[in-house]
C-alpha cells in the first residue's frame, strides 16, 4: 500500500517525530528549511537531518521542497550557479540515500488562498479561494498595472463591489493572508520583515513582464535537461507539483495545471526522473480537470501523492473540505494509485513505496485552540485525512 508520510518542518514544528510515530506514520516529507534558497545542501547538512528522523525509526522519504530559484525559472543573473548548486544538492541527496525531490516552477506565488479560517459544519476552519475577492487583491489593492484586462468584466465589476466595503485592516490582512502568511513558511520571496510587501511582490511580478507561458516552459525543460543526468547518476526522482491554483495568476504565466501540460512535460524528457508530485487539491482548482483519469494516464512517472479534496463553487471558488468529502472522487484515485503500485510490484520496479501525504487539512478540536502550526497544516485535522486515506487505501487493497 502506499507509504504513509507526513509533512514536518524540521526541529521547531510544534508536531514532533514522536507524534509522527504515535500516528502510524512511515515516511517524512521535510528540508533543510534554514537554509536560503540557492545554496548547496552538503552532506553533513543533510545527514544531520536525515539522522535525527531515523533516530525515531522513521525515514526521509521526500524532500519538499529543493527551492527552485526564481533566478532559475527567470534565468536571472545568478542562473549558472543556482544550476550548479542544485546539481550538487541532488548529488549530495543521493548519495545520502534520499532519492524523491519535490519542487515547483511557479513564478513568486506558492500556494494562495483568500480566507485561512473558511467555517465549516460543527465549526471546523479551513481554506478557502474566493475567486472575485482574489481580482479585488490584484486590481484594486496591489494595482497591477492592466490587471483587470486578464479577468472577465463582470468579475472585475463584483471585485469592485467587495473592495469598495472593504475596511483598511481588511485589505491589509488580504495582502498580508496573500504575500506573506501563505509564502514565508514554504521559501516564499517574502517574508515578515518586509515593511512594504506590496512594493517587493510587484517588483518581484515584473521580473515576469517579458516571461510569457512559452519562455517558462523553455526554462522549465532547460532546468529538467539539466537535472536528469544527475538523476540518473545518483537515483534521485525529480516531481513537480502542479500549480496552485492551476491557471495564470498576477498576469504572470503558470504551465503546469492539466492534462496537457502533464504531457508536455513528459514529452520535454521521458526520462523517469522527470516526474510528478500527484496533488489532487492543486488539480482540482480547475474543475475541467479529471483526476482519476489524470492518475492513470500518467500513474508511472508519479513519485508523489499529495491527497486532500476540495469543494467547488461558482466561478473559479473552492474551499479545501477535508480529504474524502468534497468534488473529487478520492476513492477512484487512490484506487488507481493502488493499481499502479501493484504495476509496478509485479514489474520488478524498485520505486514501490510511492508516499503520500495527508495534505492540508481542517483545523479541528484542539487545532482551533491555538496558532501553533503553519497554515493549512494543523495537527487534528491532517491526523484524521491520514486515518481516513489509509483506512479507504487498505479496504480496496483487498478488493484488487
Amino acid at each position: 500500500m502506499l507509504e504513509k508520510t507526513w509533512r514536518w518542518f524540521g526541529p521547531n514544528d510544534k508536531i514532533s517525530l514522536d507524534y509522527l510515530v504515535q500516528m502510524g506514520v512511515e515516511g517524512v516529507v521535510t528540508a533543510l528549511h534554514h537554509l536560503p534558497i540557492g545554496v548547496v545542501w552538503t552532506k553533513d547538512e543533510i545527514n544531520k537531518l536525515k539522522n535525527q528522523i531515523e533516530a525515531k525509526g522513521l525515514r526521509w522519504s521526500v524532500v519538499e521542497s529543493l527551492p527552485v530559484s526564481e533566478d532559475i525559472k527567470t534565468k536571472g543573473k545568478n542562473y549558472k550557479q543556482h544550476i550548479e548548486n542544485y546539481k550538487i544538492s541532488l548529488k549530495n541527496l543521493g548519495e545520502c540515500g534520499v532519492d524523491t525531490v519535490c519542487y515547483n516552477f511557479m513564478p513568486v506565488l506558492d500556494w494562495t488562498r483568500t480566507e485561512l479560517n473558511y467555517t465549516h459544519k460543527g465549526g471546523g476552519k479551513g481554506l478557502y479561494f474566493h475567486f472575485p475577492t482574489f481580482v479585488a487583491f490584484d486590481v484594486f489593492i496591489l494595482k497591477r498595472e492592466n490587471a483587470a484586462n486578464d479577468y472577465p468584466a463582470e468579475i472585475v465589476k463584483e471585485a469592485e463591489e467587495i473592495y469598495k466595503k472593504m475596511s483598511q485592516k481588511e485589505m491589509d490582512d488580504l495582502v498580508y493572508v496573500i504575500i506573506v502568511l501563505t509564502q514565508g513558511f514554504v521559501n516564499g520571496v517574502i517574508d515578515g520583515t518586509v515593511k512594504d510587501p506590496k512594493k517587493v511582490f510587484l517588483d518581484y511580478i515584473s521580473t515576469y513582464k517579458n516571461i510569457g507561458r512559452e519562455q517558462l516552459q523553455q526554462n522549465l525543460k532547460d532546468f529538467i535537461d539539466e537535472m536528469v543526468p544527475v538523476c540518473e547518476e545518483y537515483n534521485v526522482n525529480l516531481c513537480i507539483h502542479p500549480d496552485d491554483p492551476p491557471y495564470p495568476v498576477l498576469g504572470m504565466p503558470r504551465i503546469l495545471g492539466c492534462a496537457d501540460d502533464i504531457r508536455w512535460l513528459r514529452n520535454a524528457n521521458k526520462s523517469l526522473r522527470n516526474g510528478l508530485t500527484f496533488c489532487t487539491g492543486s488539480l482540482s482548482g480547475r474543475r475541467e480537470n479529471d483526476l482519476p483519469a489524470i492518475a492513470a494516464e500518467f500513474a508511472d512517472a508519479i513519485h508523489f501523492v499529495h491527497l486532500r479534496n476540495t469543494q467547488h463553487l461558482s466561478d473559479r471558488s473552492f474551499y479545501e473540505s477535508g480529504h474524502l468529502y468534497g468534488s473529487l472522487d478520492m476513492p477512484k484515485i487512490v484506487e488507481t494509485l493502488l493499481r499502479e503500485q501493484k504495476r509496478r510490484i509485479a514489474e520488478g520496479r524498485k520505486d514501490i513505496r510511492m508516499p503520500f501525504r495527508p495534505d492540508h487539512g481542517i483545523r479541528l478540536l484542539t487545532d482551533l485552540d491555538n496558532d501553533i502550526y503553519n497554515v493549512g497544516y494543523p495537527l487534528i485535522g491532517r491526523m484524521r485525512g491520514l486515518c481516513e486515506i489509509d483506512g479507504l487505501q487498505h479496504g480496496i487493497w483487498h478488493l484488487l
